[in-house]
């Protein structure tokens, strides 16, 4: 499973790339609530942009974790959901942010006594 031109490897690493992306992440627990038009995506989060958006859904909805739904009106009503499979990505994602946050103190000051140790070995 080391060998990066092995076909499991590059799967397992492209898939890992569209579900450990932050937008991806934020994406999928935006939608752990029940389906959500594109605009409330936006609200829910306002650091994405439109463009951005609109690549992290397609991505999501190719490899199975998003269905959308075009419901016909004016103008088109689109909502995005998660599919079983993307439901059953809920728990990793969660235990990732929770591990996120109650570690965040120690990687905070790894991050100030790494930079720390740096500009001193620069500065010497």
């Amino acid at each position: 499973m080391k060998d990066p031109n092995n076909p499991i490897c590059r799967t397992i690493s492209d898939l890992l790339s569209r579900i450990g992306d932050k937008w991806s992440v934020l994406v999928v627990g935006s939608l752990a609530d029940g389906p959500r038009r594109f605009n409330e995506l936006r609200r829910d989060i306002p650091s994405v942009s439109q463009r951005m958006l609109t690549l992290t859904l397609r991505g999501l909805e190719r490899d199975g974790m998003v269905s959308r739904t075009v419901t016909p009106s004016i103008p088109p009503r689109v909502d995005y959901e998660l599919t079983r499979l993307g439901q059953s990505l809920l728990g990793p994602v969660t235990a990732l942010t929770d591990w996120a946050i109650a570690n965040m103190p120690q990687i905070h000051d790894a991050q100030e006594r790494f930079d720390a140790e740096r500009e001193e070995s620069i500065a010497a």
